[in-house]
């Protein structure tokens, strides 16, 4: 036998051996992958806003009602008054934090879990609040889970506050849920961020613009007030866009 013919006969078999292999190998659940950011940005904080979206900010800032700090005779604050676990409020058959998980991902591996087609199991993000990379080879892990959350950038007990607790029960149930004030983040910094407002507490100098941008946004998309420092440091983060 020639040596071309011994070539071609070894590129056969080696294309045999390649695709009887593939028949025996397990299938990766489906990953679905996104660029990563530039360093200036995060996936969930998008390219700051120009200067007409600022002036439209400031004007809805500006024109969110008042609220006293402490507000006289409220109700204490409960967080079942909110509903109990995620919801699926788009009916997609996978609850919120899968649906934020898999929207702030840079990338993601997920499976199926009854109706849900994107059970994130997964995947690397960058918190939006430090800029840090986070990754997680195993989501199922409870210490992996608790790792990353999902925080409310609006807390419950401040939409309580100031306005929510006069709602009926399926509003709030809604708030809770509301995927635009829905942010996956580092889980210890979410846990240090609590229920604050940003008087008393702001993500690194980076988000400011993008934060309270989403803050001032939720509070008025779901007509909630403000109290007079949480409009000073609101305005003053403005100022970084």
């Amino acid at each position: 036998m020639g040596r071309r013919t011994s070539l071609g006969v070894l590129v056969v078999l080696l294309a045999i051996a390649g695709w009887a292999v593939s028949l025996w190998l397990p299938e990766e659940a489906p990953a679905t992958r996104h660029p990563a950011p530039p360093a200036t940005e995060t996936a969930t904080a998008g390219p700051p806003p120009g200067p007409a979206s600022v002036r439209a900010v400031r004007g809805e800032l500006a024109s969110l009602a008042t609220v006293a700090r402490r507000p006289e005779g409220l109700v204490a604050y409960e967080r079942s008054v909110f509903g109990g676990s995620w919801a699926d409020s788009d009916g997609n058959g996978c609850n919120q934090r899968d649906d934020v998980l898999l929207r702030d991902a840079l990338e993601v591996r997920t499976g199926q879990q009854g109706r849900c087609d994107h059970d994130v199991l997964a995947g690397t993000w960058v918190d939006p609040y430090t800029g840090r990379r986070l990754t997680f080879t195993d989501l199922k892990e409870p210490g992996q889970a608790q790792a990353i959350q999902i925080d409310h950038i609006v807390p419950l007990s401040e939409a309580w506050r100031s306005g929510a607790s006069r709602w009926p029960e399926d509003r709030r149930r809604a708030f809770a849920n509301d995927l635009d004030n829905l942010l996956a983040v580092d889980g210890p910094t979410n846990m240090s961020k609590g229920d604050a407002d940003p008087a008393g507490w702001r993500p690194r100098k980076g988000f400011q613009c993008a934060y309270a941008t989403r803050w001032v946004e939720s509070k008025a998309r779901w007509s909630l007030a403000v109290d007079d420092s949480e409009r000073r440091a609101l305005g003053e983060m403005l100022g970084y866009c």
